[in-house]
């Protein structure tokens, strides 16, 4: 093999060499960017839900029925946010997966009052719903953190896929249109 060869193929394999490391870096930072995004989308939904469940217990405290505070809980939140976040991420390549992502973020975080008012409902016997289904704290936590998670979940990512595909179906009928009305 002749030097200039050699310095070819040096250079060759030194140039794949940073190729390759670039394609890791660049999804490495795509990946990051995605969990990023889900934070962020995330946020706000937790405050607010970290908030709603001791107004809603407080509520029940005083005396209104189960039927005028049931639309203030966790699914119908979830749903509304996955709704919002439809909107806000159908333009996006991963939508899909920063939906996903922004409620399994979501979803366990808020019901941890839940989980943390059950002990507050059975320490001092207070007589709210809270206290109604679980016999400990352990199971009260398991039971919120997973099922009631997966309760929010699914039907958020179902209702926030659906969002996505009617914003992207309509912007796809919006150029269709005004390609029909300008030709």
């Amino acid at each position: 093999m002749t030097t200039s060869m050699s310095k070819y193929m040096f250079y060759f394999c030194f140039r794949q060499i940073i190729v390759v490391t670039q394609m890791k870096t660049k999804t490495n930072n795509n990946q990051k960017s995605i969990v990023k995004r889900a934070l962020l989308l995330s946020k706000a939904p937790v405050l607010i839900a970290l908030v709603l469940t001791p107004i809603r217990f407080s509520l029940e405290l005083a005396g209104l029925p189960e039927g005028a505070i049931f639309i203030i809980g966790l699914l119908w939140l979830t749903l509304g946010f996955a709704i919002y976040w439809g909107i806000k991420l159908y333009k996006e390549k991963n939508a899909y997966l920063i939906l996903l992502l922004s409620l399994a973020i979501f979803s366990p975080i808020s019901r941890l009052p839940v989980a943390v008012l059950w002990w507050i409902d059975t320490k001092w016997n207070i007589g709210t719903h809270y206290s109604l289904y679980f016999d400990n704290f352990g199971q009260a936590a398991f039971q919120q953190m997973v099922y009631g998670s997966l309760i929010q979940l699914i039907p958020g990512f179902l209702i926030g896929a659906i969002t996505i595909i009617i914003m992207r179906h309509r912007k796809t009928v919006t150029k269709t249109m005004n390609t029909i009305d300008n030709g």
